[in-house]
Formats: structure tokens, C-alpha cells, sequence
């Protein structure tokens, strides 16, 4: 279909009616006849939408109920909301097949909802049923917006956990651990809107993507940055483990190479927002340097003869290099999602 823009002017019928016209060749290229029906939707405050009405999705309903069986577990019942969550409806009933809902289910969705959903609130809730509306939508938190600061929230989890294991501090380790809740909910936000994306090419067009591939790739970009998160979790169990710090020389070994992986990471991501294949590239080749960190603090534990210590801090190196592979896979897909910008155009 062509994508060129048109003008139009709107024009005024009968008393209260206003038509504007279409190109033909629109009409025909999406194989639409005169008395075929379109939706027409109003988008935030500045936009329109037309669409086919035969192109719309069969389930249109913005509402979704689910029954939950009495001994269903919890854990069961909260991945199937997230699984609704991500398919954009509106609204989720859920309901017992039979009986009540349990107290632990109607916990495990209440924090599900609170620690997991962006932008949902629990409009009603009783043992006969709960009903969770999803407010949060594009114009109020772009992806590019829920991306930033899931990054921010992953990078400060890091640097926490590394104090944490400086200090012995369980308590900042714990608070680490609870952040990570927070990453979760940008990744499942951006994954929803992601899903939104693929299926509606004005709302793919709005978030700034070329085509829906690239919305594949984001989402791996966002499971990178999850993960993220998770190894700052390793790091900050290694607290509530041992109870005790790593000083001196060895931790600012680790500090070092903490900040080159997440400094390539961020030169990923940068990468990623301009759309930049030769930055991405050296965010590639940049990554690869992670090893001499890895053999600097490799070589100064050879004549360590406190085991345990020695048995930590492999383990956290693991988890930091980690970081910096990430890093890697991200420059790797914003290649693949910019390779068709330096291919040689054809001479005429």
C-alpha cells in the first residue's frame, strides 16, 4: 500500500455530518468496495484512524474473562493474566468455575498486579470474582520512555549489589532484590505494547518503528535488559549467602570491571535509540575487551588462599561478564535491524 501522504479537505454534509474523501488507489489496493464498512477510531488527541472493517481482530473486545479452578495454584493463575495483559485487553474478569475464589489466589493477583502489570488496578474484588482494568496506554508512557527507565532501574540495581557486597549490607541487597519486581513490570509493559505494534501499523508507525521485525528485535533487546536485572539479583544473594563484605584491591577489580560492561552496554543501547550500525559495531567489538578484566582479577587470585573468598568472587566475575555478552547481543540485533541502511543502493 502506498504510504505517501495525502491532503484532503473535510467537507460538510446535511446538518451535523462531515465526509472527507479517500484515494482510489487506497480503495483498491486494500480491496474495498463502495458500501464496505470501516472503523473509524479517534487516537489520543491529535490523531485519526481508519480501518477496514473486515481487517479488525475477530476477539475485538476489549474485555476478557477467565475462569480459575479452586485448587488451581496461584502461579498458574497469575501467568495466565500475564498471557491476557499481553494479548491488550482492556478489561480482565476473573472468575471461579465453581465455589469462591481462594484467599491465596485473590493474593496472588492482587500482588501480581501491583508487582507485575503497568498501568492495571483492581476496579472490583470479592471471592465471587475480580475485575482488573488496564489504564496505562501509549500516549501516557511511550516504549522508547518504559525502555529508558527500565535500563536506569537494571544499571542502579547493579551498582547496588556491587555496595551491597562491599558493605556486607543485607539490607541494600534485599532492597536490590525487591527492584527487580520494578524491571519486570517496564518489560512486561513494553512487551504488551510491542504485541499492540505488530497488529495495528498506525500504532507501529507511532512508536517509531520501520517495520514489525523490528519489533522482534526490541523484545529480545528488552529480555537482555531483564536479565540484567536477574544477575543483579545473583549478586546481591551472594550478600544474604556469605554475610560478608569483599574489600580492598579485589573489589575494586570487580567496581572496574563493572563499569566497562555496563558502559558498553550503554553504548549498545545508544546504538539502538539512533539506529546506528557502526555504533553498534563497536559496541560489538568493545565487549570483547570484558576478558582482560576477566584475566586481571583471574590472575591476582592465584595467590589468594582464602578459598571461599576466592569461590565469591568467580562467581560475581561470571555474573558481570555476563553483562558485557548482553551488551554484545544487543549491538548484535540493532545490526540486523539497520543492515539495509549501508547496503549500495542500485545505480539507474
Amino acid at each position: 500500500m502506498t504510504s505517501g501522504d495525502e491532503t484532503r479537505k473535510i467537507q460538510f454534509t446535511g446538518k451535523s455530518t462531515y465526509i472527507i474523501s479517500l484515494p482510489k488507489q487506497w480503495i483498491t489496493e486494500l480491496g474495498l468496495k463502495q458500501g464496505d464498512r470501516v472503523s473509524v477510531d479517534r487516537k489520543g488527541v491529535s490523531s485519526l484512524q481508519i480501518m477496514p472493517w473486515n481487517t479488525r481482530r475477530k476477539d475485538q473486545s476489549e474485555t476478557a474473562t477467565m475462569e480459575i479452578e479452586p485448587k488451581e495454584e496461584t502461579s498458574s493463575v497469575v501467568r495466565k493474566l500475564i498471557s491476557l495483559y499481553f494479548l491488550h485487553f482492556k478489561t480482565i474478569n476473573i472468575k471461579p468455575r465453581i465455589g469462591r475464589i481462594t484467599p491465596s489466589q485473590r493474593i496472588g493477583i492482587r500482588n501480581g498486579v501491583k508487582k507485575i502489570l503497568m498501568g492495571s488496578e483492581i476496579t472490583a474484588d470479592s471471592s465471587d470474582g475480580i475485575t482488573i482494568q488496564i489504564l496505562i496506554n501509549l500516549v501516557e508512557l511511550s516504549v522508547d520512555a518504559a525502555f529508558k527507565r527500565m535500563m536506569s532501574l537494571a544499571k542502579s540495581m547493579l551498582d547496588d549489589a556491587l555496595l551491597a557486597i562491599k558493605e556486607g549490607n543485607g539490607e541494600l541487597a534485599k532492597e536490590v532484590i525487591n527492584s527487580d519486581d520494578d524491571v519486570d513490570r517496564f518489560g512486561f509493559y513494553i512487551t504488551r505494547q510491542l504485541a499492540i505494534a505488530i497488529e495495528n501499523e498506525h500504532m507501529l508507525k507511532e512508536m517509531g518503528f520501520d517495520n514489525a521485525r523490528d519489533c522482534l528485535g526490541y523484545r529480545v533487546v528488552v529480555k537482555n535488559v531483564e536479565r540484567l536485572g536477574d544477575h543483579a539479583v545473583g549478586l546481591s544473594q551472594d550478600v544474604l549467602d556469605y554475610k560478608m563484605p569483599i574489600q580492598g584491591k579485589n573489589f575494586d577489580r570487580i567496581q572496574e570491571m563493572s563499569n566497562f560492561a555496563i558502559s558498553v552496554m550503554d553504548e549498545a543501547c545508544l546504538a539502538l535509540f539512533k539506529k546506528d550500525y557502526e555504533q553498534a559495531e563497536k559496541s560489538i567489538e568493545s565487549a570483547n575487551d570484558i576478558q582482560k578484566y576477566e584475566k586481571r582479577i583471574s590472575d591476582s587470585l592465584k595467590t589468594n588462599k582464602n578459598e571461599e573468598e576466592v569461590f565469591r568472587i568467580r562467581r560475581i566475575v561470571e555474573n558481570v561478564k555476563r553483562v558485557a555478552e548482553y551488551a554484545s547481543d544487543i549491538g548484535e540485533i540493532v545490526l540486523n535491524m539497520n543492515i539495509e541502511k549501508i547496503l549500495k543502493k542500485p545505480t539507474m
